[in-house]
């Protein structure tokens, strides 16, 4: 399955969850799925089977790092095979994904623009140009905006370094965020019963 391309305001919607600050906007004021009463499977009248919940937490984590099935696949086995609690190691490795951490650090107001900064090679790592979203960022390295990218306006409307979290930190004078260490589960601003999709791929 590819990621997807269209409107985030529904996929939110669909999900229960804001992708973007556009759809948390909407979803203030419409809280709830698309529909007159929003989709059956989070309607607080429908339970929902153990498969179609797993399936849920599997689709809300993968969009909110807006990444492939098959990405998904290969953090969830690189988890499995460390030592210690799967779930937490998979949120883990998506946190080192550059495009995650420009967004944790506030360089970009989504996970989506996140991602096209980095592809059309507006930020540094460590000094250097990377246009990998994918890229694993190690502890103690610098994401940056590059210089000649300052100026855009995407980079100044967002409101730098505002609520990220405690394993970045953010220097305002040079646009950069240094990723201090590995974050712990509870530490991650991600919205899923992670638990729900280690049984959805250990089956």
């Amino acid at each position: 399955m590819s990621k997807f391309t269209g409107s985030k305001v529904k996929l939110s919607r669909s999900l229960g969850i804001p992708l973007t600050p556009k759809a948390a906007k909407y979803m203030e004021k419409r809280p709830y799925g698309p529909g007159e009463h929003g989709p059956p499977h989070l309607s607080r009248r429908t339970k929902m089977s153990p498969y179609k919940q797993q399936l849920l937490e599997k689709q809300r984590l993968r969009s909110q790092y807006n990444i492939h099935e098959r990405q998904m696949v290969n953090y969830y086995k690189k988890a499995a095979r460390r030592v210690g609690n799967t779930g937490d190691n998979l949120i883990a490795l998506l946190e080192t994904r550059l495009d995650a951490l420009v967004l944790r650090g506030g360089l970009a107001p989504s996970i989506y623009a996140a991602r096209q900064y980095v592809n059309h090679g507006h930020i540094d790592v460590n000094g250097k140009r990377v246009d990998i979203p994918s890229c694993a960022v190690k502890e103690g390295d610098v994401i940056s905006v590059r210089e000649k990218s300052r100026k855009m306006v995407g980079f100044q409307a967002v409101p730098y370094g505002s609520n990220h979290p405690e394993y970045i930190s953010f220097d305002k004078a040079s646009l950069s965020v240094k990723f201090i260490r590995t974050p712990e589960r509870d530490e991650v601003p991600v919205v899923c019963e992670v638990p729900l999709v280690v049984e959805f791929y250990s089956k």
